[in-house]
């Protein structure tokens, strides 16, 4: 990964906490966050850092895949993962498995963390404290 990218990708990670479940899957009965609510929150600190993501679909070896990329409007530096996807006939279906590995890149890439103070606040509980540790980054 380019380092200016890197740099820029820690200090979104630094004030992007946690996204709130907002969306309901009702075959589950569950509480997720949607691809909308995890963009709302993303975009404006990409925007700041004068970064452009961007999900292409993409191919594999011949087979479906979603392309996550940021790239960095100042020196068009690029980086980028490639997730493959199951390939599915149906368009309302693979609609909606686009846009669930599109959301999965996303938390996955930015390490974001899903916050479930309905589940927390139902069992009487806190959310776990995490124990951090500091590293030094090679940027």
């Amino acid at each position: 990964m380019n380092k200016e990218i890197a740099k820029k990708l820690f200090e979104i990670q630094k004030v992007v906490a946690g996204i709130k479940k907002e969306a309901t899957n009702p075959f589950y009965n569950s509480k997720y966050f949607d691809i909308n609510a995890m963009l709302k929150v993303l975009k404006p600190e990409l925007h700041k850092r004068n970064l452009l993501l961007m999900q292409p679909l993409s191919s594999v070896n011949g087979n479906p895949a979603i392309r996550t990329m940021l790239v960095c409007s100042e020196t068009g530096e690029i980086f980028e993962e490639v997730t493959p996807i199951i390939e599915l006939k149906d368009p309302q279906k693979a609609g909606g498995c686009i846009t669930y590995y599109r959301r999965y890149a996303l938390q996955s890439m930015f390490a974001l963390e899903a916050e479930d103070d309905d589940a927390n606040a139902a069992s009487g509980k806190s959310a776990p404290k995490t124990k951090s540790t500091t590293k030094k980054m090679p940027f």
